[in-house]
């Protein structure tokens, strides 16, 4: 049962970031905000069967991760289900908009780069967890911790404001916005493909 939710988790995982890539790029709102809530639950799976396989010395990093993970995906399934629900279908107010619509470098945006921050420092712990038995393992644990590395930029550039574009747009709604976020997607996609391919080989 472990190994079937870990392979669960971490195919939709996988399957929701490249939907996320491709309906970023197609510009379908509603399609990269929904993914996301997906997203966030498939992560909570992942982590939770390579918690399962901590080593006795390597528990507190597993639990670390595990609190982490859960944390991100509340955070994460607040934005987007206030984007899918509040912000799509009722018609706001400039202040509300400001604060609650995605778009603008308000409230709801700056939830979301920290959530991904807190996702980044679940990944690095469980990475410390994963032992290494073959290639396969190795590639994954390298990309786990590696992937922490995106927590201080999350932390701290949301407090800068550079992310306000100067015609008020930010984040996704920019150029430089979307190229981030595909160039994450492309870092994050083997993520899950690889730990798919860890639980299966167990299977």
């Amino acid at each position: 049962m472990n190994r079937k939710i870990g392979m669960a988790g971490s195919v939709i995982n996988a399957i929701t970031v490249l939907l996320f890539a491709v309906f970023l790029l197609v510009h379908f709102t509603f399609g990269y905000f929904f993914v996301c809530i997906i997203l966030a639950m498939s992560f909570v799976c992942m982590v939770s069967a390579l918690e399962v396989e901590c080593a006795d010395d390597a528990r507190a990093a597993g639990r670390t991760a595990l609190a982490f993970s859960a944390i991100y995906a509340t955070l994460i399934i607040i934005v987007y289900y206030t984007q899918c629900t509040t912000v799509l279908n009722e018609k706001l107010g400039e202040d509300a908009a400001r604060i609650l619509d995605y778009s603008h470098m308000g409230l709801m945006f700056n939830l979301d780069i920290l959530g991904y921050g807190i996702m980044a420092v679940s990944t690095f712990f469980i990475g410390l967890t994963v032992k290494v038995k073959n290639k396969i393992d190795k590639a994954l644990k390298i990309l786990l911790i590696g992937h922490g590395l995106f927590f201080p930029g999350c932390l701290i550039m949301p407090m800068t404001g550079m992310f306000l574009g100067s015609n008020g747009s930010s984040g996704s709604g920019s150029m430089g916005g979307v190229i981030a976020l595909e160039i994450w997607c492309l870092y994050f996609l083997p993520i899950g493909i690889l730990a798919f391919l860890h639980f299966k080989k167990d299977d």
